[in-house]
């Protein structure tokens, strides 16, 4: 108590009225004496997202005219980003910020360092992500749609004969992380756990044979070095290993649907201009390379 007064520039008999004021108004204790100090209660909790966007709004109505300067801030952006996203937009938009902001300073997670409510809170500046779904309070964009591709060794044996029954022989590596919080091991039996690509082989009646599970999109182009293995990949990601003369791209010998990579972020910060600023530099630098 004596340091929240302290923090708003009161003493503490006038933070402790408030308090008492607080207590007649939700008729709820708000904080209550434990072992561990004064503890929040279950109302106060969940008040504070709302007043955290009342105060937010009250600071927007406060200082309309206030823009945000990037050229000159050293303002540190907290951004949780998939893999995935991290191999395709991320190089490209962190180029752009570096022209036209050289003073901030990104900092970047990835979806098993954050929950939903430390982005729900405006902990987290940005969540990018393939999203099953998403609390309704959360503004959310999408970035862009990406189909999928095959990757494998120009010495495979498939890469000459590449269709629907030499896939299914072939083995396989499955690459994927999307979900928030932190990851569990999969289970090769549970097909319809796995993703859009044996999703789609299930609806055919097919099952593929995956050798290796991992979680990062720059090991596929590695291993399937190995001319036995296949990797089936958003194609962004595949685009990425053209160069390298030893690989060969195929499409995938069955229809997959798209996916969108989509960008989340709090209400709280959804007025902010340092915010504004933040999302227009993702859009444009995405607008950049849809046709990459």
């Amino acid at each position: 108590m004596t340091r929240a007064a302290d923090q708003l520039g009161l003493t503490q008999p006038a933070m402790s009225n408030a308090l008492k004021r607080l207590r007649e108004v939700f008729n709820d204790p708000i904080l209550i004496r434990t072992n561990q100090g004064m503890t929040t209660t279950e109302k106060a909790l969940s008040l504070q997202p709302e007043v955290r966007k009342l105060v937010l709004e009250m600071q927007t109505l406060l200082e309309p005219n206030q823009e945000f300067q990037a050229q000159d801030s050293r303002r540190v952006f907290r951004i949780m980003c998939s893999d995935y996203a991290e191999a395709t937009l991320l190089p490209a938009m962190i180029k752009r910020m570096r022209e036209e902001a050289p003073g901030i300073i990104l900092d970047c997670l990835t979806p098993s360092d954050v929950s939903y409510q430390d982005l729900e809170q405006g902990h987290v500046d940005m969540a990018i992500n393939r999203f099953n779904e998403l609390p309704a309070s959360f503004h959310q964009k999408t970035i862009w749609r990406d189909s999928f591709s095959c990757l494998l060794n120009a010495r495979n044996p498939m890469a000459k004969k590449f269709n629907l029954k030499t896939y299914l022989q072939a083995q396989h590596v499955w690459v994927s992380k999307t979900g928030m919080g932190v990851g569990l091991g999969v289970n090769p039996e549970h097909q319809s756990g796995l993703g859009w690509i044996d999703k789609a082989l299930e609806k055919l009646g097919h099952k593929r044979q995956i050798s290796i599970f991992t979680r990062h999109y720059t090991m596929p182009a590695l291993l399937v070095m190995n001319n036995d293995l296949i990797a089936t990949l958003p194609t962004k990601v595949a685009m990425m290993y053209t160069t390298n003369a030893e690989l060969v791209l195929k499409t995938p010998p069955f229809s997959i649907p798209e996916f969108e990579l989509k960008m989340a972020w709090s209400p709280l910060l959804h007025h902010s201009s340092a915010h504004r600023w933040l999302r227009g530099l993702i859009m444009g630098t995405a607008e950049n390379l849809k046709n990459v």
